[in-house]
């Protein structure tokens, strides 16, 4: 059974001619559907504005609660910031917050928004407003529910907001692993970075992966993953440059989740990237992802019980 975050205001119109395509998001319940999948939907709060403050300036906060980011910020982030979007922005980080909640329950969780790794203190970022991400990781470990959290991230884009914002803190540990001539331009400086050159294919991106993230996990003994499953390493996404086939995504996704696993560790995944005019298609692998993360996990839980 797939635990399922989700809510209809996770679903804003994107503006015209930006990449970023909201509807993806109300797509992603329907390609599950399609699938067969049996999932249980649980739906989020808005975080509450105090947390979000706790990791962004509130004086940028205060600007898109009411819809006065500034053009240039706009810009940033990719799409302009009216009253759906705000909606969203603070809709998504509660989502990745229960997540987390019903991750330390039940093994696994995942949030159908959310990854929005770009974001930084005062602005937002590569079409990302809040780092829900860092938002719950912080309050999680505010208020005692966990004690350390690890951050992995397979977007092919690097998680320079994630890495920017806890920088200095011991509790978040950060893990990046992205294209090394993608976006951002300027990356900033996670715990571990692992740069991956354009055209890396199945065999040589789960290679790195395995060298790479057991020890990760081993070192950092986090009570909780967060999982930033992004789908744009795949090979036909619009914005990913790298390019692992279906097959690869899912190795990608088992490994990770077998990793966790194996070490009696909760993950929670959040939707991150996946870019395409075919939006359909971009949703039936974000729908995979989760799927893929809950069959293994359970697959985990079976084996242990005999």
């Amino acid at each position: 059974m797939l635990h399922f975050v989700h809510h209809p205001d996770y679903v804003a119109p994107g503006a015209p001619g930006t990449g970023m395509l909201f509807d993806k998001y109300g797509l992603v319940p329907m390609a599950l559907d399609e699938m067969g999948a049996a999932y249980e939907v649980h739906h989020p709060d808005p975080m509450p504005r105090r947390w979000i403050e706790a990791v962004h300036d509130p004086d940028y906060v205060e600007e898109v609660l009411i819809c006065t980011v500034s053009p240039e910020k706009q810009r940033r982030i990719g799409f302009p910031i009216g009253e759906r979007v705000a909606r969203r922005a603070v809709m998504s980080p509660g989502g990745t917050w229960l997540a987390a909640r019903l991750a330390l329950r039940h093994g696994f969780a995942a949030n159908g928004a959310g990854g929005s790794h770009h974001a930084l203190y005062d602005t937002g970022a590569g079409y990302c407003v809040f780092n829900d991400l860092v938002i719950a990781a912080n309050r999680l470990i505010a208020e005692g529910t966990v004690r350390r959290i690890l951050i992995v991230d397979l977007d092919v884009h690097q998680g320079d907001g994630t890495a920017a914002l806890t920088a200095g803190r011991d509790d978040i540990v950060t893990f990046s692993m992205h294209g090394e001539k993608n976006f951002p331009a300027r990356k900033a400086v996670s715990d571990l970075d692992v740069a991956l050159a354009d055209g890396t294919s199945d065999a040589d991106y789960l290679a790195v992966l395995a060298q790479y993230l057991p020890s990760l996990i081993d070192d950092a003994r986090p009570d909780l993953i967060f999982y930033q499953a992004g789908v744009d390493p795949h090979g036909e996404d619009r914005l990913g440059r790298l390019d692992l086939s279906d097959v690869g995504l899912e190795a990608r996704d088992r490994f990770v989740m077998a990793s966790a696993a194996r070490q009696g560790i909760p993950l929670a995944s959040v939707l991150g990237g996946g870019y395409g005019n075919d939006r359909m298609a971009v949703a039936r692998r974000h729908a995979r992802t989760m799927l893929t993360l809950a069959d293994e996990h359970d697959r985990a839980a079976a084996s242990f019980r005999h």
